[in-house]
């Protein structure tokens, strides 16, 4: 067959396999996979290949119903409206889990391969990726208890045997399990043999899968190479952290999780080399990076958890100490690796990957701080039986406040368009929640009526109210998405923000972030500072002998030898060429 996989990737694909289930090998399963690899490349053969990542690229994480239109399915909402408030300063929407489901927003997924009919269609799904790159979740780590799979696992059916984890609740081992929740860690359901215990790592919706019978693990990597046929340039692996158990050790990074991983990174870069593959996993830094593993075999991209706590203390104390020293050592193995930067997202803010970067008494005070501006906070349980703080739960431009001194309106936006000028200047990817995109605030009331903490940060919006706001250029929303569209139309036109352009921390003053970002090819370096204090600062530039002028401002004014920053003030600084 012309399209069949080559031999060198059919011999490794063998061997992680083996690696993996041992004595437990199906070599049935791993010929039904690689059949399913050699169809999607033949598929795929016939379409345009996407163009590599360059500076143009920014992610925007929104819900397939996030804009609500009256007779008018929310994914046709969704691309209308990003046309029009986000192109083409976005490239690419990651939409967050359009399946069917029964929980959690969209992650208790009863059915991979269809789109939630209350949302729309594949057709939807198509109609969108024509402006677009899209990202699709790979929800892996487990199914809603009303999956297909689950419902007859619970029944007997014989194809389902062994698809989800079983435990004796008094297992005295299972207290070395790693908990990102303070729930339960099993779940009783009656069986046609009886009562049983399920893990569910994350609620009793949602069952965990048992990656150590082959048959889940086929049937996953099925449906991420259906996801690819469907159009997905980017597939975001949810909770990948906790995918293999065993019983005795904590469940979290085991080395099968990273041999799936390598797997499934090893059989996209055949059949399919465009699309990147993006762990996400909330766990501290040192562990987070751990699944780029050695630069060409994992992740493309990793989620850059330590980012959005880091600027929320930095914020907070008007210091940059800790985001300097942390940025300044930020590194990927590989250049076919990046970060996927991020400042909020439909989750909340982890507070576990500033562990080792932030003291604990740091931790705290920004917890405190936070639930004084109306946020929330989730805890976990540890190994001892404690709980500890495991994420914050707040709108990102509520946590902009301070709780020294009142702020203006004029000073929260400032500061919120400050931190997001870090995140469109670092390096790697950008990614940015569709709420922090349009300015929006918390949703207590939402809490009220789900008694979820992440409800806070969830709302879905009436698309004209939003539309409306927006053309109002002295309303909040407006002052905040034309902050950063003029951002994102600057980063656009300037190499120096590539992905992979290198970078070099600035360090002038505790109070300033200054980021140099190197264009590899016509020297248009950009100089990028941030003053995160309520002091007027003067910052010195790198280069004395020469004006510099900023980007982001239409004034003609030039900068030597230092530049000017007003309280909470940012600038994208080039040389001038007169």
């Amino acid at each position: 067959m012309i399209n069949s996989l080559t031999e060198t990737t059919q011999a490794k694909l063998k061997e992680l396999f083996q690696l993996i289930y041992q004595e437990n090998t199906d070599w049935d399963c791993f010929e039904q996979i690689l059949k399913k690899g050699e169809d999607t490349r033949q598929f795929l053969a016939a379409q345009t290949q996407p163009l590599p990542l360059d500076q143009s690229d920014v992610v925007l994480i929104a819900y397939a119903d996030q804009f609500r239109r009256e007779g008018e399915k929310p994914l046709q909402t969704l691309g209308e409206v990003a046309l029009r408030l986000f192109y083409p300063g976005i490239s690419t929407i990651h939409i967050l889990p359009f399946f069917p489901f029964t929980s959690d927003d969209g992650f208790s997924v009863a059915d991979y391969l269809a789109v939630h009919r209350d949302f729309g269609d594949w057709q939807d799904i198509k109609a969108l990726s024509k402006n677009f790159r899209l990202m699709f979740d790979a929800v892996v780590n487990h199914t809603s208890v009303s999956h297909e799979w689950f419902r007859g696992f619970l029944s007997g059916d014989p194809q389902f045997k062994g698809f989800y984890i079983t435990a004796d609740p008094n297992d005295e081992r299972l207290k070395w399990v790693v908990r990102p929740r303070a729930l339960p860690l099993l779940t009783e359901f009656q069986t046609k043999e009886g009562k049983v215990h399920v893990w569910t790592t994350f609620s009793a919706d949602q069952a965990d899968l048992n990656y150590a019978n082959p048959k889940v693990f086929q049937k996953m990597t099925e449906a991420l190479l259906d996801y690819v046929c469907y159009g997905a340039q980017f597939i975001r692996l949810d909770a990948i952290a906790y995918l293999w158990k065993e019983i005795g050790t904590t469940c979290i990074h085991l080395p099968q999780t990273h041999w799936i991983i390598q797997f499934w990174r090893c059989l996209l870069d055949e059949v399919a080399p465009y699309v990147r593959m993006i762990t996400e996993t909330n766990v501290p830094h040192h562990e987070n990076i751990s699944y780029f593993g050695n630069g060409t075999n994992e992740a493309h991209l990793v989620y850059n958890f330590a980012l959005p706590p880091l600027i929320l203390h930095t914020v907070q104390t008007q210091n940059t100490r800790h985001l300097n020293h942390w940025a300044s050592e930020l590194r990927t193995p590989s250049n076919q690796t990046a970060f996927l930067n991020f400042l909020a997202s439909h989750d909340g803010v982890g507070v576990n990957p500033v562990r080792g970067i932030l003291s604990d008494w740091e931790i705290d005070q920004l917890v405190t701080n936070i639930q004084q501006f109306g946020g929330l906070v989730s805890y976990k349980v540890n190994p001892d039986g404690s709980r500890s703080p495991y994420e914050l739960n707040v709108n990102y431009y509520d946590a902009m406040n301070s709780v020294e001194f009142p702020l203006t309106e004029a000073e929260m936006v400032a500061r919120f368009l400050t931190a997001h000028s870090v995140l469109f200047s670092l390096k790697g990817l950008p990614a940015i929640y569709v709420h922090s995109m349009i300015g929006s605030r918390g949703w207590r009331e939402g809490v009220n009526l789900t008694g979820a903490n992440r409800t806070i940060n969830r709302q879905k919006l009436a698309a004209e109210e939003v539309l409306n706001e927006i053309q109002n250029p002295t309303s909040r929303r407006a002052k905040i998405w034309s902050g950063l569209n003029r951002m994102l139309a600057v980063r656009r036109k300037e190499a120096a923000f590539h992905p992979l352009a290198d970078q070099q921390v600035i360090f002038e003053d505790e109070r300033i972030f200054g980021l140099l970002r190197f264009d590899p090819h016509f020297k248009r370096d950009v100089f990028c500072v941030h003053n995160f204090s309520k002091d007027k600062m003067m910052v010195k530039l790198p280069d004395a002998a020469n004006p510099w002028k900023d980007l982001l401002s239409a004034s003609e004014e030039e900068f030597k030898q230092v530049v000017r920053l007003s309280p909470y003030q940012h600038r994208w600084l080039i040389k001038s060429t007169g």
